[in-house]
């Protein structure tokens, strides 16, 4: 993949432009994507760009660069103005602030507001994907906040009789990760890996500085130096010393073979049947705090254009139809219908009871077993999920249920804010060793708080915490009068 790619970087621009058998002009696009390249990909998209091309002229040229690789891989094709139209962005991979506000993405106000997904799609989407008042992408509508979960096994749970649904709170756990351990010495009570962080009751608009939930305020602080977060670290080194957390936390990666009572997770509506599907049994879950709406949350993934496109007409008329044309948003979700998904019966009860409700669709999907895998993808970034055909084993009105966790979940009291970190951008630099050092280890309970949370913060001072604070808060309170 590298290989090819570096050739794309190196190789002329090319005539992008050509014509269909039937005569008529054709503009082929190039979309960058997160995800490793499937088997049937190239089959898939041949069948897509039969689609598109006979719907708006459009032939798609897609070049899949494997998530651990995507940041890294997309800062060079960026940075060497290569060639491409469309990229995955998001506030977690390919940074989604950083390219807008360098002029790597184009704006697209200017060509929304005749187009029926711009409508379609929540505002509050719209809203996040403002950088400096402009829209530099077009949301993949889902889940629209922060959800974090307890993720139960279920096998323990009805064996023990735990009101899994009453627990919330890290010190709700202590109970049944005590009863764990002595009833199950083969079960780690509290499976955390490298990757846990800790619940934060924050919008952490620039880690590890931000706003707490609920702070009308806006008052900008160190996370570390919140009375909520020194209370959890002190709880989760006496989990780890009473033996309730694995050992190996701060190092560990994701083992599904090893036996779990509960982990934590990153969650939206009906996330036990997807999460219960990976790991190969049942889990249940309870929310851990109410859900709020972050820039960060709400700019989960996204499509950008490329600011030197040379059709960007032609990339929001392709992104247009993904987003609302039934086949095409199926097909590129799930991939050919009688090679990899067929459809499934919905009993007539249960299109009755949704009747009324939004995205509903008369059809369920089974998998094709063995070919499926041939053609895998993560269905979130190729655009909103409400218009895709919900599995077999899931309920016909998933995404009526969606917007309905969208509708109730509530705006953070930061949520627009964009931080402009030039000004301190030698000192944000500087976290990011600061934080491996010390958060991993620190997050899991594997070592004391008391001791080493001074430690990170004398080193975070030394890195210029106070000045991004204080910027931070400037430009915090004129946001605010602003408003």
């Amino acid at each position: 993949m590298w290989v090819m790619l570096l050739g794309i970087l190196t190789g002329c621009r090319m005539d992008t432009r050509e014509e269909s058998e039937a005569g008529n002009e054709v503009t082929e696009l190039v979309w960058y994507q997160f995800g490793d390249e499937q088997k049937d990909a190239g089959l898939v998209l041949d069948k897509v760009n039969e689609y598109t091309e006979e719907k708006i002229g459009v032939r798609l040229e897609v070049i899949y660069v494997t998530g651990t690789d995507y940041n890294q891989k997309m800062q060079v094709v960026i940075n060497t103005g290569s060639r491409w139209d469309l990229c995955f962005t998001s506030s977690w991979a390919n940074d989604y602030l950083q390219n807008a506000n360098k002029g790597a993405f184009l704006a697209l106000d200017d060509y929304l507001a005749d187009l029926p997904m711009y409508e379609s799609i929540d505002s509050r989407f719209w809203e996040a994907a403002k950088v400096q008042g402009k829209i530099y992408g077009v949301p993949h509508e889902k889940e629209i906040g922060n959800m974090p979960m307890w993720v139960f096994t279920k096998e323990y749970v009805e064996k023990y009789n735990i009101p899994y649904e009453d627990v919330h709170t890290l010190e709700d756990l202590e109970p049944w990760l005590q009863l764990i351990r002595e009833k199950e010495p083969d079960v780690i009570p509290l499976y955390l890996t490298k990757d846990y962080t800790a619940p934060t009751y924050m919008d952490k608009i620039q880690d590890p500085v931000g706003i707490e939930y609920g702070d009308e305020t806006l008052t900008v602080r160190n996370v570390f130096e919140t009375e909520q977060m020194i209370d959890t670290l002190r709880t989760m080194r006496r989990y780890y010393e009473a033996g309730y957390i694995n050992k190996d936390a701060a190092v560990a990666s994701d083992d599904k073979s090893r036996k779990r009572f509960v982990t934590k997770g990153d969650g939206q509506p009906y996330a036990a049947l997807v999460w219960g599907k990976d790991l190969g049994y049942e889990v249940v879950t309870s929310s851990i705090m109410d859900t709020s709406i972050t820039n960060t949350s709400a700019r989960g993934a996204l499509t950008a254009v490329n600011a030197a496109s040379e059709h960007p007409e032609k990339a929001l008329e392709l992104l247009n139809l993904i987003q609302t044309d039934e086949y095409l948003r199926n097909l590129l979700n799930y991939g050919i219908e009688g090679v990899h998904w067929e459809r499934a019966e919905v009993p007539a009860e249960e299109l009755a009871a949704a009747e009324g409700k939004p995205y509903i669709y008369d059809t369920k999907i089974r998998l094709i077993e063995g070919a499926a895998r041939d053609y895998s993808t993560a269905y979130w970034t190729w655009g909103s999920l409400f218009h895709t055909y919900v599995l077999e084993n899931e309920p016909i009105d998933k995404w009526a249920v969606f917007k309905e966790f969208n509708d109730a979940s509530e705006e953070a009291p930061s949520f627009g804010f964009d931080f402009n970190l030039e000004p301190v951008s030698a000192e944000v630099a500087g976290f990011r060793s600061v934080l491996d050092e010390f958060g991993k280890a620190l997050y899991t309970g594997s070592v004391d708080p008391d001791e080493y949370l001074p430690k990170l913060q004398a080193k975070l001072a030394t890195a210029g915490i106070q000045d991004v604070i204080d910027e931070m808060q400037a430009q915090v309170d004129k946001w605010k009068r602003e408003k």
